[in-house]
């Protein structure tokens, strides 16, 4: 029997990943979940050719079309590699990704640094207490660690001298855009752009709150809205996971 999974969670920022392991708890009872990673060096170039080259990879080796999923950049990723590659691609499940699909986090930071007269330091906790809301200071330093590492260990098309953009535009595979009513990075505006993209059986759902990482906070609903998109547009059959398995992590 194959080991393949049936749906594939792909992440682009390691350090980020502990706020995507309470959906995947969710979501692995329904279905076979597998991780795909990916961890940019500042060795590297910065490319994301290279990580749609190395899923196509793994994709490759399975036996049918999967689930993908992803969240801001991560998200992107399956956006761009569905475009490409739909016949691999059993659906798309995009968590904070807006109508310009290049706008992430990252985007807010730079454009904050290049505004504001204060340090990269200052910056990042600043953001931290934008996307979280009020956290204590224990807390917000943790994550603002987190975030830090983010900046030189994640795949982005931006930096501090150049943010990169991409055009609105749909994808020809089944397609649930999930996001948050409160969140300063995409705000609803940009979820609610997707509409004129979407073909029929495509879905929004917005989380009542949450922010950016609204998937981490209320990942029982979100799991839920996902779980019925699989089984009511794309007829998935349901079979028994446990937890999250690491399939494949690249860099």
């Amino acid at each position: 029997m194959s080991q393949f999974p049936d749906a594939l969670w792909l992440n682009v920022s390691p350090s980020l990943q502990v706020f995507d392991r309470p959906l995947l708890k969710a979501l692995s009872r329904h279905l076979t979940v597998g991780q795909w990673e990916y961890s940019q060096t500042q060795d590297e170039a910065m490319s994301i050719e290279i990580a749609l080259e190395l899923l196509d990879d793994y994709l490759s080796i399975g036996d049918r079309p999967i689930h993908l999923l992803g969240h801001g950049t991560g998200g992107l990723l399956g956006l761009l590699y569905a475009r490409r590659h739909p016949e691999k691609v059993h659906s798309l499940t995009l968590l904070s990704v807006g109508v310009y699909p290049a706008v992430d986090w990252q985007v807010y930071y730079y454009n904050q640094l290049q505004c504001l007269p204060y340090s990269r330091s200052a910056i990042l906790t600043r953001t931290v207490h934008e996307i979280f809301g009020c956290q204590s200071p224990t807390i917000v330093q943790q994550i603002r660690r987190r975030f830090d590492r983010a900046l030189s260990q994640s795949l982005s098309l931006h930096t501090l001298y150049q943010q990169g953009q991409l055009f609105p535009g749909g994808v020809p595979v089944p397609l649930l855009v999930c996001g948050s009513q409160n969140d300063v990075i995409i705000e609803p505006s940009l979820l609610q752009g997707w509409q004129p993209w979407f073909k029929d059986g495509d879905r929004l759902w917005q989380c009542p709150e949450g922010g950016y990482f609204f998937h981490y906070f209320y990942p029982q609903p979100v799991g839920e809205q996902i779980t019925q998109f699989w089984d009511e547009r794309v007829a998935a059959t349901p079979v028994g996971g446990s937890n999250p398995r690491l399939i494949a992590k690249v860099g």
